[in-house]
C-alpha cells in the first residue's frame, strides 16, 4: 500500500497544467498504466458507459483545437490527449443490447440473477433517479461515471510525477460532429463527456487555494 504522506504529496503536486513541455513524452508503459487505471475504475452497476479516444495525430488535434477553447495551449503541447466519450440512452437503457451484453458476457451473471439485476436497474432508471425522462438525463448520469475514471487517471498520473488537465471548455455539438466525421464515432450511441491532457509542466505551479476542511465537512457522531 502507498504511504499516506506519499498520497498527499501527489495531490499537492497535481494542478491544472495548462501548457506542457512538448519535447517530453510519457513512456508507453506509463501511459498504458493510466489507461488500465481508467479500465479498472468503478461505475454504477459496473456498466462502464465510457470509451477513451487517445488523440496523438497532429492534424486531428488541430481540428479539435478549433472547437476546444479550454485547450488552446495544452492540445499542441500535451504528450497524450484523451477525449472521454459516454454512451447515450439508447445503449444505457435497462433493456438495451449493451446492458444485456455487459451482464452476460462481461459480468458472467447467471440468467436468473441477471434478470433480477435488470429489474433493479429498471427501477433505478425509471423511478429512483428518473433517468429515462430525457436523453439528457441519462447522458448526464453516464458523464458522472466517466468523471470517476477521469479522477482516477489524474490521481494516478500525479503519483507517477505526470501532469494533467481536465478540459470542459469545448463546443459540445461541434465536437460531436467532428468525432463523427473525422474519428468515425457513432454519435447516436456516444457523446463527449470531458477531455484530459497529460504531459510535463513547463510553468511553475501556483500555490493551491482550497477551503478549510472545517468549511466543507460536517460530522454526525
Amino acid at each position: 500500500m502507498i504511504d499516506k504522506n506519499e498520497i498527499l504529496k501527489a495531490y499537492n503536486f497535481r494542478h491544472a497544467c495548462k501548457v506542457f513541455d512538448a519535447q517530453k513524452k510519457i513512456s508507453d508503459e506509463e501511459f498504458a498504466t493510466l489507461l488500465e487505471v481508467a479500465r479498472l475504475s468503478p461505475s454504477s452497476f459496473g456498466f462502464e458507459p465510457w470509451k477513451f479516444l487517445v488523440v496523438q495525430n497532429k492534424e486531428l488535434r488541430e481540428k479539435l483545437k478549433a472547437h476546444t477553447w479550454g485547450a488552446q495551449r495544452s492540445l499542441p503541447s500535451a504528450s497524450h490527449f484523451v477525449v472521454i466519450l459516454v454512451r447515450k440512452q439508447n445503449s444505457m437503457r435497462y433493456d438495451s443490447g449493451y446492458i444485456t451484453k455487459m451482464m452476460y458476457d462481461v459480468h458472467h451473471i447467471p440468467q436468473e440473477m441477471a434478470e433480477q439485476r435488470r429489474a433493479i436497474y429498471k427501477k433505478f432508471q425509471e423511478s429512483d433517479f428518473e433517468l429515462l425522462e430525457s436523453d439528457r438525463a441519462t447522458f448526464d448520469w453516464a458523464c458522472k461515471q466517466s468523471y470517476i475514471a477521469l479522477g482516477n487517471m489524474m490521481s494516478a498520473a500525479a503519483m507517477m510525477g505526470i501532469d494533467s488537465c481536465a478540459i470542459e471548455g469545448f463546443e459540445a455539438k461541434k465536437i460531436e460532429e467532428l468525432i463523427h466525421k473525422e474519428f468515425g464515432v457513432d454519435t447516436k450511441t456516444f457523446g463527449v463527456s470531458v477531455m484530459v491532457a497529460f504531459g510535463y509542466r513547463v510553468e511553475e505551479q501556483k500555490p493551491k487555494t482550497r477551503q478549510s476542511l472545517e468549511a466543507i465537512t460536517q460530522w454526525y457522531n
